[in-house]
C-alpha cells in the first residue's frame, strides 16, 4: 500500500470560465499543488535553491469526470502508483464537497539533479516513503 496524502483546496472565483464552472486548466493547478505537497512529504526537494536534487515532470494527464463550481472546496488525494529506478507515477483523485470524484490525474516524475543536469536513482528512503514500506 502506498503513502497517500490529502490536500484541501479552496476554489477561487477567478478559476471559473464562461460556462459557470471551474475551467479545465485549473485542474492542473490543483494537481500541481498536490504533487509539490506530496513530493515534499516523501523527501523530494521542490523549493530549496541550495539543494539541486529535485524532479522534472515527464508526463501529466487528467480525465475529467464532472464539473466543479465556485464557491467550494476540493480534496486532492495523491498516492504513488509505481516507483522505478529514477521515475515514479503519482495518481491524483479530485473530490468535490459531496465526496464525488470530479477528476483523476496522473503525473510521471523523474528525479533530477539540476547541478549535473541528469536524472538520478530514487533513494531507498524515498522509495519506502512513497510506497508506504517500513
Amino acid at each position: 500500500m502506498s503513502f497517500e496524502l490529502d490536500l484541501l483546496i479552496r476554489l477561487d472565483w477567478s478559476e471559473m470560465d464562461l460556462f459557470g464552472h471551474v475551467n479545465n486548466v485549473a485542474y492542473f493547478k490543483y494537481v500541481q499543488a498536490a504533487r509539490v505537497n506530496y513530493l515534499e512529504h516523501i523527501g523530494i526537494n521542490t523549493a530549496d535553491p541550495d539543494n539541486k536534487l529535485s524532479f522534472v515532470l515527464a508526463h501529466s494527464a487528467c480525465n475529467y469526470r464532472q464539473p466543479l463550481y465556485f464557491p467550494g472546496e476540493i480534496i486532492v488525494k495523491t498516492k504513488t502508483d509505481w516507483v522505478k529506478n529514477s521515475s515514479m507515477q503519482l495518481n491524483h483523485t479530485i473530490y468535490n464537497e459531496k465526496k464525488e470524484v470530479c477528476a483523476e490525474a496522473i503525473d510521471i516524475i523523474v528525479l533530477f539533479d539540476y547541478a549535473t543536469h541528469s536524472k538520478v536513482s530514487i533513494s531507498q528512503e524515498i522509495r519506502e516513503k512513497a510506497t508506504g514500506a517500513n
